[in-house]
């Protein structure tokens, strides 16, 4: 499979370059669609997706060769007479296999980050882009294009706790990631493992996920019981309570006629406990506090 590798520490103008239409030219076919040249065509750098399976791409290019490419890609023109592809990489992929020469086109003249956010909106709603590629277009909504989880949330629909959860996924380790793009385990088995922080010990779940096929509420309980494993007992830190309180705490008892208890935690915090046996010792206590 293929993988569509994503730019790393660049800014928008340097990945995408800026818009200039004056030199673009592409030719109408009958029907209104413009057809451009494939080869003039620069895949997005901001694609979601990355994996194509190549026995899908061989079953469209053989689907195109037959009856062409009937749903046209989406594009925006750049620098230099060429096209930069918004929408339809699969398609644009298929077509390069089938052998064509130019391809149906919308051709959209938008800004930089327009751009970004028309091409990971496309992506993100597609119903086969897998978990990880959905949080990997989240990612770069927030880093790119400088949105909030809420606004986000607001864009697609989403409760804002989903994309808070798809983000999250992005905290697995590497091969636990993996895991999720390669449909091992679901984004419900995933998520548990964000707080095992240690790669190895999420790899010893996800092989136990697989092997003994886990439900996420199994995962669940397997992951509390690795971190109890692993969580020190916390030592009983005795609080000596000082002479001036013992000596209260014995004259208070001596005044009620009944066993008085202070007792105080590390952080000075405590309670004062007064027994009683009956209604009317209760009462004598009250009487007595009176």
């Amino acid at each position: 499979m293929n993988k569509t590798e994503k730019p790393k520490g660049r800014g928008l103008e340097a990945i995408l370059g800026n818009v200039n239409i004056s030199s673009v030219q592409p030719s109408a076919h009958p029907g209104g669609n413009s057809y451009i040249k494939i080869d003039s065509i620069d895949a997005n750098p901001f694609q979601p997706r990355t994996q194509f399976d190549e026995e899908l791409l061989e079953g469209l290019a053989q689907s195109i060769k037959t009856y062409g490419l009937i749903q046209p890609v989406t594009v925006r023109p750049v620098e230099g007479g060429r096209y930069q592809l918004i929408s339809g990489e699969r398609r644009y992929r298929a077509a390069k296999m089938a052998g064509l020469t130019e391809v149906p086109a919308f051709v959209r003249t938008v800004d930089d980050m327009q751009s970004v956010q028309m091409a990971l909106v496309e992506n993100i709603q597609r119903a086969d882009l897998n978990p990880l590629d959905v949080a990997m277009s989240y990612q770069m909504l927030v880093e790119e294009c400088h949105l909030t989880q809420e606004e986000l949330s607001e864009k697609f629909g989403k409760d804002r706790s989903t994309i808070s959860n798809y983000l999250r996924l992005l905290r697995l380790s590497t091969p636990a990631q993996v895991a999720v793009r390669d449909s091992l385990i679901s984004m419900g088995h995933a998520l548990p493992l964000v707080v095992l922080e240690d790669a190895a010990l999420q790899q010893k779940v996800i092989k136990k996920i697989v092997d003994e096929n886990l439900s996420v509420r199994q995962t669940e309980l397997e992951v509390k019981k690795l971190r109890n494993e692993l969580e020190p007992a916390k030592p009983k830190v005795k609080i000596t309570l000082s002479d001036e309180v013992r000596a209260f705490q014995a004259d208070f008892s001596k005044k009620l006629k009944t066993k008085v208890k202070i007792k105080k935690d590390i952080t000075g915090k405590g309670s004062i406990t007064i027994p009683f046996s009956s209604d009317e010792e209760l009462k004598k206590i009250i009487d007595q506090l009176q």
